[in-house]
């Protein structure tokens, strides 16, 4: 054995280390070990340079100075068509070589890139780490689609939009911090990170885009800001170990099947801004007990509550005049239901199933009941149908087998 010196070119690190000596050994390969063990640089990244005997002077040949000396064909990036160049041939290159980490920094630094272009890393399969640099103020549409081993990616904080797909089907994408300059989270950009396990959304984001965390089916929490006024189109359908959501009160409106087939999801609660309630919006949400649903709400959608067969008590606020087709329907746990003076009519299969409701009030105002609204409410004993029902519907009471005097209906 014999100890060696080493500093890098600009003096920053230095020290020894022991390394062997001998014909079948390699020092050289031994100080890379020991730097890699005690620095964590990456050994195909050092270049050792001895001086002199037993003193050595570091350098480094990274990937992205590799990539800009060897490989790329645009010398100067002077106009939009060169940048996109400039990433496409990158896409080439980590695909070719299998790559791993990637510190964008050195590359759009040289060629002043402030934007990942649309697809710049789609399907590189090989990537588990990239480190986005401060220069960067937007990820395009599809960027880092399907990018199947991405584990980690440190967004800085410059990005203020991430867009439409960016992070689609990163499968082993386990966590995302997501900067506050961050202003947009567009439709699908986290859909089918199924390693996805937590979520903040930062303060800027005032909404959240059509299926954005959809699939996300290892998601168990994210926290909603104030500044989201929207929850878009299955934004988190299919996520089904999210357990809980806190919606914030500056939400006005949660979207078609916002959280649809969210199969842990026990408990939610809706401020009192939000206005309409999207269809198939909590669907097949099977293990959700109780729905708060505040004055607010004027319409409750289509399938809106469809399917969620542990919720055993629903209230339905004052300012709601209907109550959509299916909506309640298949809740096979709901006791009771409290329909209010508001509502004008009940839609074609609104309690469809609902087995164990055993009574219903209809108040004064409906004036229709939809094709089988109650069908197959096997417990249903009573209903009182008011004097201002004109119509209704085919099936209406079709086989509430326990309805006094009715029989199968």
């Amino acid at each position: 054995m014999t100890t060696v010196s080493f500093a890098t070119l600009d003096g920053a690190t230095s020290g020894t280390a022991s390394v062997p000596t001998g014909s079948s050994s390699s020092p050289d390969g031994a100080l890379r070990t020991h730097l890699q063990s005690s620095f964590g640089w990456k050994v195909d990244d050092i270049v050792l340079d001895m001086y002199a005997p037993g003193q050595y002077v570091i350098l480094f040949d990274t990937v992205s100075m590799r990539f800009i000396r060897d490989t790329c064909s645009v010398a100067e990036a002077t106009t939009e068509a060169d940048k996109k160049m400039v990433q496409t041939e990158l896409h080439e290159y980590i695909i070719r070589n299998h790559i791993q980490e990637l510190d964008l920094n050195d590359i759009y630094s040289h060629y002043n890139i402030s934007t990942i272009s649309e697809h710049a890393f789609h399907n590189c399969e090989s990537l588990t780490t990239v480190a986005i640099p401060g220069s960067v103020t937007e990820i395009s549409r599809g960027a880092f689609y399907s990018c199947e081993s991405l584990t980690t990616v440190v967004i800085s904080d410059s990005v203020t939009a991430i867009g439409y797909s960016a992070f689609q089907f990163c499968d082993s994408l386990t966590t995302i911090a997501i900067p506050d300059s961050v202003t947009a989270i567009c439709a699908y950009a986290f859909t089918g990170c199924k390693s996805l396990t937590t979520v903040v959304i930062p303060d800027n984001v005032t909404a959240i885009g059509g299926n954005a965390f959809a699939g996300c089916t290892s998601l168990t929490a994210v926290a909603i800001p104030d500044s989201v006024t929207a929850i878009g189109t299955n934004a988190f359908a299919f996520c089904r170990s999210l357990t809980t959501v806190a919606i914030p009160d500056s939400v006005t409106a949660i979207g078609y099947s916002a959280f649809r087939e969210c199969t842990s999801l026990t408990t939610i609660a809706i401020p009192d801004s939000v206005a309409a309630i999207g269809g198939n919006a909590f669907q097949f949400c099977d293990s959700l007990t109780t729905i708060a649903i505040p004055d607010s709400v004027t319409a409750i959608g289509t399938y809106a509550f469809t399917g969620c067969k542990s919720l055993t008590t629903v209230v339905i606020p004052d300012n709601v005049t209907a109550i959509g087709d299916n909506a309640f329907a298949g809740c096979t746990s709901l006791t009771a239901v409290a329909i209010p003076d508001s509502v004008t009519a009940i839609g074609t299969n609104a309690f469809y199933d609902c087995r164990s409701l055993t009574t219903v009030a209809i108040p004064d105002s409906v004036t229709a009941i939809g094709d089988y609204a109650f069908a197959f409410c096997s417990s249903l004993t009573t209903v009182v149908i008011p004097d201002g029902v004109t119509a209704i519907g085919g099936g209406a009471f079709y086989n509430c087998a326990s309805l006094v005097g009715n029989g199968k209906c």
